[in-house]
């Protein structure tokens, strides 16, 4: 028995692989078991409801249900179930978010502008003479003089 997979021919091939996992079966009529589920646990919640309320009563609530279970049954936004949609519209609701262009404005005190304006104060203030400027150059200089001539001249 020979099978073939795309231009090649497997002549000890034993076993099919199974091609479209993601589809699920249909076991009752045309509802996989998870439609079926939707669409009986939302009638047996109408019927409850029916039930313990009454037809007045229980309307709003019985057409509520109603209209969910048949959305969690019927409605496929973008060819995706409808309970893939409550579930990310829950998970967004519930988790933390960073938001990194809003502004977050401090409340600042009369003290803490006081003590804002020392800090520009002491920082405009401060000057340094040749030598510490040139310590300072010399202390974040990473090579050595020589060495870059050494390189420049290879």
């Amino acid at each position: 028995m020979q099978t073939r997979i795309g231009k090649f021919q497997n002549k000890n091939m034993r076993f099919k692989v199974p091609q479209f996992l993601e589809i699920e079966d249909k076991i009752f009529g045309p509802f996989t078991f998870k439609e079926f589920v939707y669409l009986v646990g939302g009638i047996g919640l109408c019927f409850i409801l029916y039930r313990l309320l009454g037809i007045w009563i229980g309307g709003i609530p019985i057409i509520i249900v109603a209209s969910f279970s048949l959305a969690l049954t019927f409605y496929k936004p973008n060819n995706k179930p409808f309970i893939n949609l409550i579930e990310s519209m829950f998970l967004y609701s519930f988790q933390n978010k960073l938001y990194i262009w809003k502004r977050r404005m401090e409340k600042t005190t009369s003290s803490n502008k006081e003590a804002q304006k020392q800090i520009y104060q002491v920082q405009s203030g401060v000057r340094l003479n040749n030598s510490k400027l040139r310590d300072l150059a010399w202390s974040l200089d990473v090579l050595d003089l020589d060495t870059r001539k050494e390189s420049l001249e290879k």
